[in-house]
């Protein structure tokens, strides 16, 4: 049963988990409320138009009937739009790009020069979205894969009636506090759904999205209501194609066949270097073809606005397979001396060229204006917007009434609120339970995890049977079986991030988690810092974390892997000690949904320890056996993952010869940094210099808490092919050396 939120809409509910940033975050630094409005949800009470939910469907549904043919005629009555006003809101696109750049003297006007045609027919003609909620729950999605262009976006989002871009924020483009930031970044701008800029993870991000509905749709829809129905769309580049990350996504999207999938590429043979030809000289279209997408050429994507709207309608006839349309544009379209060059791509134009090309555009205006007409023309969307919303609600309020049942899960997923009691259902162990890796335990809690949180979705680059990340009661989420949840992402660990974070993005109550060997984050470590970025709690189910894993040797042993995760920012990293440990640590991943979590979990087989607790994983860094009196021990022992067991070891031995000993799981070091300084001072006294740390990997970073006087006990090189027994006590990572190195402080 879901805990109840009948006080609160989905749109208050999804705006809230959008403006808070987490618990360490400063307040100050996200979008103020007042940026932010909130219609109303299925009968609840409206906090936006002054008028009850009911009054409101009733009207917007005598404003369909009457006036609009929202969106699923849109092209019939934009058809009927003047030429000339196309013309001139496309300049007006390119203008604001222009203008913003030029004020900032730093950006990418070119890609919002070439691509404000298909801009303007996608987010005037076809883009279905309510700009006063960013947030509404069955929008379509774009994605600025390309996101060096974001001023395109900024643009559009300006004109359509998106109050997280006004006239100020283009005027502050790239500067302290902006709301328009130099790439595009959702939890800074509402509107933008996806942080773009490493080129390729878009794409693949939007591969995730199109999986989420993809996935809804198939649970939830029913043949007399489609509540789940939206597109994801996408402008991708030449960088993007060339991006191996955007080859994993894209072989994916084909072979699932998600057909709701529309990606334009911006065919304009320019990259920072020059012209495409020194470097990429693919076929792009017969590639995407053999990828199993619908291709499409749009030839002239400067004015060919025909055209383009065309590609759109045929791409939206094609339901098996994603589409790629292919739009040849020039890149700084109306610069006439700097278009169709490098030079236009990532700098301003400069005062001369500005005028030269408003000259030669035939924009006689100043900088930063929308003429009247066009104005009017783009505030349609408001209504549009809220009527398309207020549409879906009443439709929603049918499905609740029909399918009570699945309407509680499916609003449940997306508010993000999770079933009252979820984790009493993770396993439970005590010291008498059998040893085990904890990548078993890992499995157990997964699929105990399955059971009763619905949005827990996930899979393993072609590991799953090492990771053991398959949830048993489902299936393989595929082509004709949408509906499962086990996603078989192949080898394509940079891909398999990147989609997740499309996945996580969708709706606040799809959790979705990617396996791997812990050695092999190097390969998805660009779409790793993209979720702690752009706070999307993927969970990253990491086994194989050490030399433990033994025969296969130093390519597949991780030794600066736990290091390099703790010094990048707004992500977990935990390394969980036994069965009890790594409870604690699902526990912490499944409620961090605007951080994600990193799990290191070992091949090996480890004892379930006395001491260790949920509790204290949710702390970070907690005491596990003590025999000390006052705070005072003689000396504390810290680990983490499978050496927590050689300090408790160390410690027995210690205790015998009437030592007084503390050891510590540091499980955590982000969560136990953020705990208060009484906390810290109770697990770790300052008073007490006798220090020591164990951990097989990397010493980096132990030294602020053994401190100058302790030890820290690791590996400082690469592994070695050999049994886990031999390489720990080749490598010195044994009770013996604890025990020698305690005796030395004190």
């Amino acid at each position: 049963m879901m805990a109840s939120a009948s006080s609160v809409s989905i749109s208050q509910a999804i705006v809230a988990g959008a403006v808070n940033h987490g618990a360490s975050s400063n307040s100050s630094d996200r979008l103020p409320l007042r940026f932010l409005t909130f219609p109303a949800f299925s009968g609840l009470k409206s906090t936006n138009l002054n008028a009850s939910c009911s009054s409101r469907l009733g009207s917007a549904r005598r404003r369909l009937s009457r006036r609009l043919v929202v969106k699923a005629t849109a092209v019939e009555t934009l058809e009927k739009t003047d030429t000339s006003l196309i013309e001139k809101s496309v300049n007006t696109i390119r203008f604001l790009a222009v203008d913003s750049v030029e004020k900032a003297n730093t950006g990418h006007p070119g890609l919002p020069m070439g691509c404000a045609p298909m801009g303007h027919i996608l987010y005037d003609e076809f883009l279905k979205y309510n700009p006063k909620n960013p947030y509404w729950f069955n929008r379509d999605r774009f994605v600025l894969s390309a996101g060096h262009g974001c001023m395109l976006q900024y643009a559009l989002l300006h004109l359509a009636g998106y109050d997280s871009v006004k006239e100020e924020d283009l005027k502050s483009f790239r500067q302290w506090g902006s709301k328009t930031p130099g790439h595009p970044e959702n939890f800074e701008t509402p509107g933008v759904e996806v942080t773009t800029g490493p080129l390729g993870q878009g794409i693949a991000n939007a591969v995730g999205l199109a999986l989420a509905e993809k996935h809804l749709a198939a649970r939830f829809n029913k043949p007399d209501n489609e509540i789940v129905d939206h597109y994801t769309y996408v402008i991708l580049g030449d960088g993007c194609q060339m991006e191996g990350v955007s080859q994993e996504a894209c072989s994916l999207a084909g072979h699932w066949g998600l057909g709701k999938l529309i990606a334009f590429y911006d065919d304009n043979h320019i990259s920072i270097d020059g012209d495409t030809e020194i470097a990429f000289t693919e076929n792009v279209d017969l590639r995407f073809e053999a990828l199993g997408w619908h291709v499409i050429w749009v030839k002239n994507g400067n004015n060919g606005y025909d055209e383009i709207r065309a590609a759109i309608k045929e791409a939206k006839a094609v339901k098996d397979k994603p589409t790629l349309i292919k739009v040849t544009t020039t890149i700084g379209y109306g610069s006439p001396n700097k278009s169709n060059s490098y030079s236009v791509h990532g700098s301003a134009l400069g005062p001369k060229e500005v005028d030269a090309t408003r000259k030669n555009l035939g924009w006689p205006h100043e900088p930063f204006h929308v003429p009247e007409d066009v104005k009017k023309h783009w505030s349609r969307h408001t209504p549009e917007g809220a009527a398309l919303e207020a549409e879906w609600n009443a439709q929603f309020a049918e499905y609740e009434r029909k399918y009570k049942e699945e309407a509680a899960v499916l609003k449940s997923l997306i508010t993000g609120e999770l079933p009252a009691g979820w984790e009493k259902a993770l396993p439970t162990y005590t010291p008498e339970s059998p040893a085990e890796a904890t990548r078993v335990s890992s499995q157990q809690c997964i699929n105990a995890l399955a059971k009763v949180v619905p949005g827990l979705l996930g899979g393993s680059a072609d590991l799953a049977s090492s990771n053991l990340t398959l949830m048993k009661m489902f299936g393989n989420f595929q082509k004709g079986t949408p509906e499962e949840r086990n996603v078989r992402f192949g080898v394509r660990e940079h891909g398999m991030g990147a989609i997740c974070n499309g996945i996580a993005l969708h709706v606040p109550g799809l959790i979705p988690y990617c396996a791997t060997f812990f050695v092999f984050t190097d390969y998805l470590r660009a779409a790793m810092r993209i979720s702690a970025l752009c706070e999307a709690g993927v969970i990253y189910v990491m086994t194989h974390d050490s030399i433990g894993l033994g025969e296969d040797g130093p390519t597949h042993q991780p030794v600066e892997h736990l290091a390099s995760f703790r010094a990048m920012p707004s992500i977990l990293m935990l390394r969980p000690a036994d069965g009890t440990e790594t409870a604690g640590a699902y526990k912490i991943a499944v409620l961090n949904r605007k951080r994600p979590s990193v799990l290191a979990l070992s091949r090996q087989n480890v004892p379930q320890l006395h001491g260790t607790s949920i509790e204290g994983v949710e702390k970070g860094g907690y005491i596990v056996t003590d025999n000390s009196s006052g705070n005072k021990p003689d000396v504390i022992l810290m680990g983490t993952g499978s050496e927590l067991a050689i300090a408790a070891q160390a410690a027995g031995e210690l205790r015998k010869e009437g030592k007084a000993v503390r050891v510590v799981s540091l499980v955590c070091w982000e969560l136990f940094d953020e705990q208060s300084d009484a906390y810290k001072e109770s697990v770790l006294p300052a008073a007490v210099s006798a220090r020591v740390s164990i951990e097989a990997g990397s010493t980096f970073g132990w030294h602020k808490f053994v401190g100058s006087k302790g030890k820290a006990i690791g590996i400082d090189r690469f592994g070695a092919s050999a049994p886990a027994v031999k390489l720990y006590k080749e490598l010195g990572v044994t009770a013996e050396a604890v025990i020698a190195a305690a005796k030395s402080i004190c």
